[in-house]
């Protein structure tokens, strides 16, 4: 039996894009976005989404650029995801048995890349144009000593931090803003307005000393939460007061903002759609 026959799993489709739920490790990665090879030397930088292609047109057996792939948000060098969304365009008019392609890409990718669910897509869905929003959380290890299970996942700040201190200071985040303070200057005639839907600390691992933050937008712009974390993190540390949040928010004014977190504490959680 092949991928292409119609009989061997519960989720066969005809459709020719697909959906996949993609999990994967970023820290060996060049961030998820393909990179066109050095003109000088010819080398490629490691992506996953070079690596996801390539695994697909193997399977598939077809040719990498035959593959329209789209994801839900371009996650930087470092930053993991657990739940970025693809949509991939597949040439075909063939039936795919979908549980059969899931299982060969997780067996070639994983566990640096998994792909936690494979559905045939919607009429009209893109990954990235259908999202209403994006979820993003960030991990801090914060006690005297590191943890090395949770080193690739978290950024360990040893000095204490004050949870109230950070919950009042992520509130003011929350609605429509211009978030120039806390974005790195995208191309000319980009805004960098965003709507946050919900930005707090989570309960779960504060009496272990594990903080996660999690901040929930329609979208954000270039290394806009890493650097809401690290203004947070000063905060919480007693360097600033959370009243001063809403203020660099109104500067506009990125040197106003804290120090970028590490990437490797974030993580693209989960993505929203309609359907």
């Amino acid at each position: 039996m092949t991928l292409f026959d119609a009989g061997g799993g519960p989720a066969p489709a005809s459709s020719p894009r697909l959906r996949l739920v993609v999990a994967y490790d970023g820290t060996d990665f060049h961030g998820f976005a393909g990179q066109r090879p050095d003109p000088e030397t010819g080398a490629a930088v490691r992506t996953v989404e070079g690596t996801l292609v390539a695994a697909l047109a193997r399977v598939l057996r077809i040719e990498p650029d035959a593959l329209g792939l789209v994801c839900a948000g371009r996650t930087d060098a470092g930053v993991h995801a657990r739940g970025q969304v693809v949509t991939v365009d597949v040439p075909t008019e063939g039936v795919l048995d979908l549980d059969r392609l899931r299982g060969a890409l997780n067996k070639m990718l994983g566990p640096e890349i998994v792909v936690r669910a494979c559905t045939a897509a919607p009429e009209g869905f893109d990954a990235r144009r259908s999202a209403r929003w994006r979820t993003y959380r960030y991990t801090i290890v914060n006690r005297p000593e590191p943890d090395p299970f949770r080193a690739r996942y978290a950024w360990w700040v040893p000095e204490p931090l004050e949870v109230a201190q950070l919950r009042l200071a992520a509130d003011p985040f929350v609605g429509e803003h211009d978030f120039a303070s806390f974005c790195r200057k995208g191309p000319e005639g980009s805004t960098t307005v965003r709507t946050v839907l919900s930005s707090r600390w989570l309960a779960p691992g504060l009496e272990e000393g594990v903080l996660t933050y999690e901040i929930r937008a329609r979208a954000f712009c270039w290394q806009m939460v890493r650097s809401i974390v690290g203004t947070l993190v000063e905060a919480g540390a007693g360097r600033r007061r959370p009243g001063e949040m809403l203020a660099i928010l109104h500067s506009g004014d990125r040197s106003h903002a804290g120090r970028l977190a590490p990437p490797h504490g974030l993580c693209l959680w989960e993505v929203g759609y309609e359907q």
